[in-house]
């Protein structure tokens, strides 16, 4: 990293830290018994509920010397993220998709847990990200308040250190909840509007499937067959501007 890009993610990193701290200090109390009300109903097996707000712990680990080609967007910390032994985002099934992605595609020529900054639209974990409706309905005002405050946030503060970057791509991964009347439209909303006027960074927004269960893989194979004339590389950046478009016009 150059010394702005450094300069600018070690202000996000400890800004995200405190408050990700201060979040759990101030909800953590009323959350956990939501989530795990929220899980017992949305049919998830029992687990251990041990972090409400999960600051993304694999951000200590990045160093100036590492280049960072991607910054990836997830939905929200699940069941094995919000470990205390994790505290770390896309580490279950999910990001052993997308490691086994890239490691399998030397041509992007990333390491999934080198040369990505991971984040989500919120740090409030929840089992199921549909589980969030559950917080939203059950917690009262000050949850509503809190998932909502949450993702635009997130939108803000990394709309602000992806445009730091000079070449890094922002992928959202998992567009579901970004349409009609899903839960991350605030975020959608508040994320285009940060980009207003830094049209080149803009430019630099991708948007695609989810890893889970190999969605990312299967749609990229699909426009790979119907655009047999272009690389993988131009075919993903296609793939990631046509669903950009649909979920931002």
């Amino acid at each position: 990293m150059t010394d702005q890009e450094w300069n600018a993610f070690v202000s996000f990193r400890n800004d995200f830290k405190q408050y990700c701290t201060h979040l759990n200090q101030q909800f953590s109390s009323v959350l956990k018994p939501l989530q795990k009300d929220a899980a017992l109903a949305g049919n998830t097996p029992e687990y251990p509920s041990e972090t409400a707000v999960v600051y993304n712990s694999a951000l200590d680990s990045v160093t100036q010397q590492d280049q960072i080609n991607l910054i990836v967007i997830g939905d929200n910390p699940g069941k094995d993220e919000q470990l205390a032994k994790n505290r770390k985002y896309l580490v279950g099934q999910s990001g052993k998709i997308a490691a086994g992605f890239f490691a399998r595609h030397a041509e992007f020529n990333t390491d999934f847990r080198k040369n990505v900054i991971i984040l989500n639209k919120t740090p409030v974990h929840t089992a199921k990200t549909s589980q969030i409706k559950y917080l939203i309905k059950n917690g009262g005002p000050q949850i509503e308040k809190l998932i909502l405050d949450s993702q635009i946030y997130m939108a803000q503060k990394t709309a602000q250190l992806h445009q730091a970057f000079r070449n890094t791509e922002l992928w959202l991964v998992g567009y579901a909840e970004l349409k009609g009347k899903g839960l991350f439209i605030p975020y959608r909303d508040h994320l285009l509007h940060a980009y207003d006027s830094v049209k080149d960074a803009w430019n630099r927004v991708f948007v695609f499937q989810h890893f889970s269960m190999n969605r990312f893989s299967i749609d990229l194979n699909e426009f790979c067959k119907a655009h047999t004339d272009l690389s993988l590389s131009e075919a993903t950046h296609a793939l990631g501007t046509m669903h950009k478009d649909e979920i931002f016009g």
